[in-house]
């Protein structure tokens, strides 16, 4: 199925080292969603952030190209790509250490004028925590263009008050009871989005949109692989299928409901795949 939907991820890439296999895969929160969006049925998917000179960034771009997710607004810059370093324990991802972004994390990307020609080409802009674009976001909504933000686990609460102002759909992962994450998702909302939703891993995930909760559980996996990029591949879900159905006339309750089931069911899949998304390169 194709979703006559556009979004772009803005933010962050890197490689993902699994120390145990001494392998490495491509990904990143943004560069993830651009993949998946694509891979869900998004007709034009594409990827802007900077990218280091080294294998892993070779690894990265060359792994963007075989999906064909566009990338000419990228840069690339002298220094380390982005890379974080991990493990792999009864399917599940354990984080061992990183390099905070290499590059990205020196070199922040500043929106130009021509940038934003490009983004108002887009339905949605996606990016995150990870992603060093905070500084960014009030240029992408006042370009007329909607913001998604996965502000992860690890945010604080005056993080959220200096972004989340600047975020129109929050995506979220949570690990407390849903009397908790309601209590969490309401204050996350009046700081300003239109939608927060909270991921909850095998639970599934809790969606307000300033009405009512919406709870959504998981698809049950036969036999999980990795579930690197499980969460990123319900937000590029969701996103497509909610902003595809609005387009044609759909409640948004409605939509709301469908992308959240059709999400659920697309992230399950993911978690059969090795990495975020393929592409294992063996590294010495």
């Amino acid at each position: 199925m194709v979703y006559d939907v556009s979004i772009l991820g803005f933010g962050d890439n890197v490689v993902d080292k699994y120390e145990h296999i001494s392998t490495m895969y491509p990904g990143g929160n943004c560069v993830n969603v651009a993949v998946y969006a694509h891979r869900f049925g998004a007709d034009r998917c594409a990827y802007m952030g900077y990218f280091g000179n080294d294998k892993e960034a070779a690894h990265v771009i060359r792994s963007l190209e075989l999906e064909r997710i566009e990338t000419f607004k990228c840069r690339q810059l002298e220094g380390e790509n982005g890379c974080s370093y991990n493990t792999i324990v009864d399917g599940d991802r354990v984080w061992l250490h990183s390099n905070e972004g290499g590059i990205r994390r020196e070199i922040p990307f500043v929106l130009d004028i021509f940038d934003l020609q490009y983004i108002r080409r887009f339905d949605v802009v996606h990016s995150g925590n990870y992603s060093f674009t905070e500084s960014e976001l009030h240029k992408i909504g006042e370009a007329g263009v909607p913001v998604s933000f996965d502000f992860s686990d690890d945010s604080d609460d005056a993080y959220y008050e200096r972004v989340a102002p600047y975020v129109d759909y929050a995506f979220c992962s949570m690990d407390a009871t849903e009397e908790d994450i309601k209590a969490r998702l309401k204050w996350i909302r009046s700081l300003g989005p239109h939608l927060v939703c909270a991921s909850r891993g095998a639970d599934g995930c809790i969606l307000y949109d300033g009405r009512e909760f919406y709870i959504q559980p998981a698809v049950k996996i036969e036999r999980v692989v990795d579930t690197m990029g499980a969460g990123d591949s319900l937000v590029a879900s969701f996103l497509v299928s909610y902003l595809s159905d609005l387009k044609h006339g759909v409640p948004e309750p409605q939509a709301i409901e469908t992308a959240l089931a059709r999400g659920a069911s697309f992230a399950a899949g993911i978690c059969g795949v090795e990495g975020a998304f393929g592409y294992g390169l063996q590294y010495e």
